[in-house]
């Protein structure tokens, strides 16, 4: 699989972008058939199928929509062979008090922080790439 290796090259191409739609995060107990429009992403653990799904589909599929979540997608194509974008990452948000859920693509990495911390989260992102131009 293609995608930059090169940890300076992809922090001066990171790219960030907030997405608009908002998203829970949680679990069920067996996959919902038909699966509902605009999942980001399903991970089969062992207590079960944790959904991250847009807020409109949260009560369909039993998930608390009290916490809210928002995705910044970084559009550098990360190779998911890459080493330090995610501790990079990471560590510059946590500097800034602001937690992160990261999810890997097969070409883009993608964040989860919480609605109240996105617009932050993305200033300190772009912050980080400029930093390494």
């Amino acid at each position: 699989m293609s995608g930059e290796c090169d940890l300076e090259t992809l922090l001066r191409d990171l790219a960030p972008v907030l997405r608009s739609e908002r998203y829970v995060i949680g679990s069920v107990e067996s996959w919902p058939d038909p699966l509902p429009e605009g999942l980001l992403a399903t991970i089969q653990e062992a207590e079960g199928l944790t959904v991250i799904a847009p807020v409109t589909e949260a009560k369909e599929l039993g998930l608390d929509s009290s916490v809210v979540f928002r995705c910044i997608r970084l559009d550098v194509h990360s190779s998911l062979e890459a080493v330090g974008l995610t501790a990079a990452v990471s560590t510059r948000l946590a500097r800034h008090g602001i937690s992160a859920n990261l999810l890997a693509g097969a070409h883009h990495d993608h964040l989860l922080v919480l609605e109240g911390d996105a617009e932050r989260a993305l200033l300190v992102l772009e912050a980080l790439s400029s930093e390494a131009g």
